[in-house]
């Protein structure tokens, strides 16, 4: 049986959003057993009324606002660390959390560890194809500078995650620039695109940000700080396209009816787009799955989040990342 902690404290929402989400998991998974960590008024009484599930109580919470390793190093028993803690014990195989990213991150490279020869661990996740194919996108905001061997094992992570999670056979990565030639980009990109083009056939060059939606490539790869300014620009936008078409659905009874018609492709839509539907971002590099929810997470994502754990602990995705982290040296 799969085991997989989950932080019931983490998120913007009350934990009962997350305690459902754990609920509707189990209840798509019978091969799934639950650690819930949390205030214990909170996950005992959730665990003593759910077979699959266990309670491991924590004291502390690691808010949004906090700095990460500051707060991870002086609260030891939040929900957290101590989730991190349970997957170092070996009492579950895999955590999810939709509380402070760098603390997550901090946590789990201190307490899990990184994978062998990894230099950063990376947030990785998908994007949504105009053809319905998936593109693994990382790093989308733990490292906000990255150095052009740090971009090269990125690239490798990503092909992995690509290998593991959606069966793509040969991975071909893009690296994000303004512009497809590769003397475009800051002196930062043409570096990475010199470093990348000597690191295997499976680069191709350049992409541009239109190229995000496409579905073009199977891996595109930047720098934390660009990913991360991508991907809230494409939440934005998704939410920005909901809340105009909604305005727009009040004008006349006409456009209403044809809004209503689409209501669930513009929900699909906004799922993909925010990551919901994937529950959230895989931080890669660490020896143990952890996936990594939106602060403004919701039932289904919490469902997703961590159904998705499940399969990347299923799928021996640490093991792979690792084989072609050697493959690549």
């Amino acid at each position: 049986m799969t085991r997989v902690c989950i932080d019931a404290m983490g998120g913007d929402e009350k934990p009962k959003v997350v305690l459902k989400g754990v609920e509707e998991a189990l209840a798509a998974d019978s091969d799934l057993s639950v650690v819930v960590v949390g205030d214990a008024e909170v996950v005992e009484p959730f665990a003593s009324s759910h077979k699959r599930v266990k309670a491991l109580v924590s004291t502390e919470h690691i808010g949004m606002g906090e700095h990460p390793a500051e707060a991870v190093r002086t609260k030891k028993d939040s929900s957290i660390v101590r989730g991190c803690g349970a997957v170092r014990a070996g009492d579950v195989d895999g955590f999810f959390s939709a509380g402070a990213t760098g603390a997550i991150f901090v946590a789990a490279t201190m307490s899990i560890g990184r994978i062998r020869g990894v230099k950063r661990p990376a947030i990785a996740s998908f994007l949504p194809g105009v053809s319905g194919k998936k593109t693994v996108f990382l790093d989308m905001g733990a490292n906000a500078d990255a150095r052009p061997e740090m971009m090269v094992q990125f690239a490798r992570m990503g092909r992995a995650y690509a290998k593991a999670v959606l069966g793509t056979e040969n991975p071909r990565v893009a690296l994000l620039s303004n512009g497809a030639e590769k003397t475009k980009g800051s002196e930062a990109v043409i570096a990475a695109h010199d470093a990348l083009a000597s690191a295997g056939p499976w680069f191709v060059g350049n992409c541009e940000g239109t190229d995000l939606l496409l579905g073009r490539f199977d891996v595109i790869v930047t720098d934390g700080f660009t990913g991360n300014v991508a991907l809230k620009s494409i939440e934005g936008t998704a939410k920005f396209i909901l809340k105009y078409v909604k305005s727009v659905a009040y004008a006349s009874k006409r456009a209403g009816l044809g809004a209503l018609i689409l209501k669930p492709a513009f929900l699909d839509l906004a799922q993909e787009l925010t990551g919901e539907g994937y529950g959230g971002a895989m931080l890669l590099g660490v020896k143990a799955p952890v996936l990594i929810g939106h602060g403004a997470t919701s039932v289904p994502a919490v469902k997703n989040g961590t159904l998705a754990t499940a399969r990347a602990v299923r799928a021996n995705l640490v093991a792979k990342v690792a084989s072609e982290l050697v493959a690549g040296s």
